[in-house]
């Protein structure tokens, strides 16, 4: 540091400084009188109280759990103390159009940072994250005073049942707490239970509480809870408003919150602490009533603890946020279907720009999971959790886009080059009654003289000039896949996506020959993987990819065992060893780094365009103003929807938007700007008929990119059929890990 005195006229060197601050107050002496640590707090001598048996599936089918949440997040949580991942994008309705009551949760999309202020590589630069959080009286930031001290420390936000018992019986002066319950009745207005909230916390805070406890423990046939995250937004709205919010710490003990994304809103929007002590006796039961969970509770137990924490922590990251401490109540996030009133009163400075919702609607799904757990007419309830198909297709239940009709009468159309079989397909995407995306709801208003003539339109061979498939490296799916599309697209006249994996020197030669397997996009992506100066100056498009819509936010991720020699070789690294990309572009930290990139890849090869990869969000238009303005030739845009490689769940279906928003502000705001004429827009995302071209055309789109569903075309579940030579055969079963042949008549993959 390197401070000048323009009133003593002096230049105070960076010693002198840090000598003069370290000594104005005795800090050291005020933390050891003050600051108290949750790990050196007393074990009260009582039994925690665990639910199981009926009760405890009573309260999972209360908060809404669900077969999927269980198995496929919670419990590899517990197992292998990560994230899980999943695959091929999301394909269902988004929040505010599904059928299966989704948790409130879902309705909030992480926000990121892309170009300007990029998001933090929390896996390479984990030194400077931190999960400590502080409950207690903030103090005045203001005034250097002792008892701005008395703190309570707490490693990371996730409480487990003995912590909170632990704080609960803490005899410390300033740090009394208290507890808010969350339950009411069936014939209590929700908006008169939230005001309850409020006041139980006034009387607690006239009583000396500094600490407040919000609750939903005992839940029973008479009592709900409010939705934990509406709770705590709402408190804490109220607290800013009434200027209590540094005078007061929310500890949350609910049952509702089980995964990444869960923890992150609930963080998000206030809690400084949570407590999921459902999720946790759930686990319990798994471990020592069941027997599901192969492992000790506590390690289980901390290993689901550290899987939430990292995650939480990679979600910070995605913004550049570096300490769960400065996440807490930032309400990064932007809702997706909740009605502009819920947003004003509980949710204030959270962008929103589709309605939904209201607070009738959260209600009515407080009640109806309620009445799915406790029988308002005492006939029983059927044994088990529901099975909603949210990932994964089940009969009956969440709708896909991509679901085994689809599948089939694509695959049948495609193989058989079968126009009527299309237009079956398509009929069945784009069914009136069938409301999944945002665009399902729009419709096109037709020219009553009959509109433009044929002849005078576009032409085929045009149009499919605007065509690209989707970036998919070589390594995330085979040499043969990857050739295929490659082909296809140069004999259309369209493009394809190398993907970040580089390009073998074999397919570049080739380039303008009968069979063209280069590939006219040629990706540059954080990791840097395969390129070089043949593979630059072989593209007619370089791709700069700063996001990505299955996970935006974060790297590409190869694992160890898809990194075979001859992929190694392209990617020009180690066999066997994982590759995964840095969330940012080291080397890009502003609009003015990204334009120095742009130039020299113009350098590099001054034939080709170049586009800059973006993913659907608030503000995005802005930053693609500044790509505009930076020298790039397109940019893309990015739908959250799209995907056909491995991601953690939560980026899957909570981080982005669809591309119907991202693209028409990006449009608006290049007119607004004059700059609408210097770039061509692209986008992407689960496009999957002609109608969805046509609607991203009026929206301002120009080219049009498509992933999932070439891959589909191949009748190809999974790598497992190209690395044991089924690319002929058809389908192939990777439930089992194997691959198996089905006759490709099916066109159904298992």
């Amino acid at each position: 540091m390197l401070l000048v005195d323009t009133v003593k006229g002096e230049l105070i060197d960076d010693d002198t400084i840090k000598n003069y601050y370290a000594h104005r107050q005795p800090y050291g002496e005020w933390l050891d009188h003050n600051l108290y640590e949750l790990r050196e707090l007393k074990i009260p001598n009582k039994r925690p109280f665990r639910y199981s048996g009926a009760e405890l599936l009573q309260l999972q089918r209360a908060f809404g759990y669900t077969y999927e949440g269980l198995y496929n997040t919670v419990v590899p949580m517990a197992i292998n103390g990560g994230e899980p991942t999943a695959a091929m994008g999301t394909d269902t309705p988004i929040p505010a159009m599904s059928k299966t009551n989704p948790p409130l949760f879902d309705y909030f999309k992480q926000l990121f940072a892309q170009v300007t202020n990029p998001p933090i590589d929390s896996i390479r630069e984990s030194v400077i994250t931190d999960t400590t959080v502080y409950l207690g009286i903030a103090g005045n930031i203001l005034k250097e005073e002792e008892r701005n001290c008395r703190v309570l420390k707490v490693k990371n936000p996730i409480l487990t049942n003995l912590d909170l018992m632990k704080i609960r019986d803490m005899k410390i002066d300033g740090l009394k707490t208290a507890d808010i319950s969350m339950l009411y009745t069936k014939d209590t207005p929700l908006h008169d239970a939230i005001e309850n909230l409020y006041s139980q916390a006034e009387e607690a805070h006239a009583k000396g509480a500094t600490i407040l406890i919000l609750t939903d423990r005992g839940v029973d046939k008479n009592h709900m809870a409010i939705s934990s995250l509406l709770a705590v937004a709402a408190l804490e709205t109220y607290l800013v408003k009434t200027r209590k919010s540094t005078a007061i710490s929310l500890i949350i003990e609910t049952a509702e919150p089980c995964e990444v994304h869960h923890f992150a809103t609930l963080l998000g929007f206030g809690a400084s602490a949570v407590n999921p002590y459902l999720a946790l006796d759930t686990l319990y039961d798994m471990i020592n009533r069941k027997g599901l969970v192969d492992k000790d509770y506590s390690q289980a137990s901390q290993a689901y603890i550290d899987a939430l924490v990292s995650g939480i922590v990679k979600i910070a990251s995605k913004m550049g946020i570096s300490t769960i401490q400065s996440y807490q109540g930032s309400k990064i996030f932007e809702a997706l279907g909740i009605s502009e009133r819920v947003i004003e009163e509980f949710f204030p400075d959270t962008v929103s720009r589709v309605g939904g919702i209201d607070l009738d609607d959260i209600a009515k799904r407080t009640i109806e999971m309620h009445e799915n757990a406790f029988d308002p007419n005492d006939l029983g309830m059927d044994e088990g959790l529901r099975s909603i198909g949210y990932h994964k297709e089940r009969s009956n239940q969440e709708d896909h886009l991509y679901n085994p009709e689809t599948i089939h009468l694509l695959q049948q159309a495609t193989w058989r080059d079968d126009y009527n079989l299309f237009k079956q397909y398509s009929a069945c995407v784009n069914a009136e009654n069938r409301h999944v995306t945002l665009r399902s709801t729009l419709d096109f208003k037709f020219a009553e003289d009959g509109g433009i003539p044929m002849e005078e339109v576009e032409s085929v061979e045009s149009i499919m000039r605007r065509f690209k498939t989707g970036a998919m490296s070589y390594g995330s799916i085979s040499q043969e896949a990857h050739e295929c599309m490659a082909i296809a697209m140069n004999r259309i006249g369209g493009k394809s996506n190398s993907g970040e994996g580089g390009e073998d020197l074999e397919r570049i030669v080739t380039s303008g020959s009968a069979v063209d397997r280069c590939s006219a996009i040629k990706q540059v992506a954080s990791g840097r993987f395969g390129v070089t100066s043949k593979y630059l100056t072989s593209a007619k498009e370089i791709q700069i990819k700063m996001a990505q819509g299955a996970k935006p936010g974060e790297g590409g991720h190869l694992p160890a065992k898809k990194v075979y020699p001859w992929i190694a070789k392209t990617r020009h690294s180690t066999p066997g060893v994982a590759l995964i990309s840095p969330p940012p572009h080291h080397d890009i930290y502003s609009i003015e780094d990204l334009a120095q990139l742009i130039y020299d890849l113009k350098n590099a090869n001054k034939k080709a365009r170049i586009s800059v990869k973006l993913v659907s969000e608030a503000g995005v238009g802005t930053i693609a103003a500044g790509v505009a303005k930076a020298g790039a030739g397109v940019v893309l845009i990015s739908g959250y929807d799209g995907g056909t490689g491995a991601a953690p769940s939560s980026s899957i279906h909570n981080a982005g938007l669809p591309w119907e928003l991202g693209l028409a502000e990006t449009h608006q705001t290049l007119i607004q700007n004059n700059l609408r004429s210097k770039v061509v827009i692209e986008t992407d995302g689960k496009m999957m008929t002609g109608r969805d071209v046509v609607i991203a055309a009026l929206l301002g789109a120009e080219e049009y990119g498509f992933a999932t569903a070439p891959i589909g075309d191949n009748g190809l579940c999974d790598d497992a059929c190209l690395q044991f030579g089924y690319l002929s055969s058809g389908c192939c079963n990777t439930e089992s890990g194997t691959a198996e042949t089905i006759p490709r008549e099916t066109g159904v993959c298992d």
